[in-house]
């Protein structure tokens, strides 16, 4: 059974750092494209950032800059630090393979509010 479950979300000051999370399960994904997606309160998800099963990552131009995603094929684990955050980045964050499977993980609360 496929199953995503992300973690490290919380509630951070503009300008801080958080580490996110996301272990897959249930067969290989070194295989996929992954990606981090978030939805805000009132719109679409929205797909951040990715990274090719080699290694190759692409961001939104919102986050370009700040996040970093990265993967550890081994531990079937992606991982999205985040810099410099900003209000509007307050959503949900999944990830997901890319495009995405109908299975969606629970999502991590990413609160930036002073």
């Amino acid at each position: 059974q496929v199953q995503l479950v992300e973690s490290g979300g919380g509630l951070v000051q503009p300008g801080g750092s958080l580490r996110l999370s996301c272990v897959a399960s249930g067969r290989d994904f070194s295989i996929n494209d992954m990606g981090w997606y978030r939805q805000a309160p009132g719109k679409q998800r929205e797909l951040v950032a990715r990274i090719s099963s080699g290694g190759s990552t692409n961001y939104s131009g919102s986050v370009k800059g700040r996040f970093t995603i990265s993967r550890d094929n081994a531990k079937n684990t992606v991982y999205l630090q985040m810099f410099s955050l900003k209000p509007e980045d307050t959503a949900v964050y999944y990830c997901n393979t890319i495009p995405p499977n109908d299975i969606w993980g629970q999502g991590t609360q990413v609160t930036v509010s002073s």
